[in-house]
């Protein structure tokens, strides 16, 4: 892949930042508890279009400011635009947004405090991995307005065990940090202090890695977890056949006999 400038933004509600291959999206709108609004769908869809096709991105960090990570929709906005067809494609860009995140070539690491509700909750589950403050709040409680919530259940039951995601779509309770690591919403809970610097060291263990084995590494994960055994084995069979042929596969098999650190070429 060759390089391509990084992203840059003007709009406030999405801060973009690179420092060392590591991009950090940022949600900056604390007043509005970072609330998902068409607004701000569009400059997360268009900053994550942007680092897809950017070979300077190793890795994506998605934080917040303030008291909240995100609380999901901007019901008051939903309220403004009572219309069928504002409500449908509202839903599929947040959708394809979700879906954007998943599909992205890197790996994205979801940075949490403060509370992430319903879609917002939905906003960690769709990231490959999370780090949550121990102060962290988790729930997809749209149930207490009356409304299920059945596009954050999509990346809420991918990532938790069914009866666990259910009690949590039908109660709306909320959890802890450590009660979402026990459920495997989040992958790890550090000191409120300590987030963003346990967060970045996260990333960086990845990107140090190899990133022709780390991208064919994550789209591998998710193409073979939605197939048969034995489709799933035949594929990821051919997919580490191309990887021990690769450069850093080379390189890295290589390292390992000659007992030295590999020097990747990203390909």
């Amino acid at each position: 892949m060759t390089a391509s400038p990084a992203p840059t933004t003007t709009d406030t509600a999405v801060s973009y930042a690179l420092d060392n291959g590591i991009a950090t999206l940022t949600l900056d709108r604390p007043g509005r508890y970072n609330t998902l609004t068409s607004e701000v769908i569009a400059a997360m869809s268009t900053q994550l279009a942007a680092i897809a096709a950017s070979s300077e991105v190793r890795v994506v960090i998605i934080a917040a400011t303030g008291k909240a990570f995100s609380t999901g929709h901007d019901l008051k906005e939903m309220n403004a635009h009572r219309d069928e067809a504002f409500y449908r494609r509202l839903l599929a860009d947040c959708s394809r947004m979700m879906q954007a995140i998943v599909a992205l070539p890197q790996p994205v690491i979801a940075q949490v405090q403060g509370i992430a509700t319903a879609a917002g909750c939905q906003l960690v589950a769709s990231c490959d991995l999370a780090v949550a403050a121990a102060s962290a709040r988790f729930a997809t409680n749209g149930i207490a307005n009356g409304l299920y919530c059945a596009t954050p259940s999509v990346a809420l039951s991918r990532v938790v065990q069914r009866k666990h995601a259910l009690e949590m779509l039908l109660t709306g309770d909320f959890i802890d940090a450590a009660r979402a690591a026990e459920i495997g919403l989040v992958n790890h809970v550090v000191d409120d202090a300590e987030l963003a610097s346990a967060t970045r060291a996260l990333a960086q263990r990845i990107a140090e890695k190899s990133q022709y084995a780390v991208r064919l590494g994550k789209a591998s994960f998710y193409r073979q977890v939605n197939q048969g055994l034995d489709s799933a084995y035949r594929g990821t069979s051919e997919e580490l056949v191309c990887n021990l042929l690769a450069a850093d596969g080379v390189e890295g098999l290589n390292a390992f006999i000659e007992k030295r650190a590999p020097k990747w070429q990203d390909r």
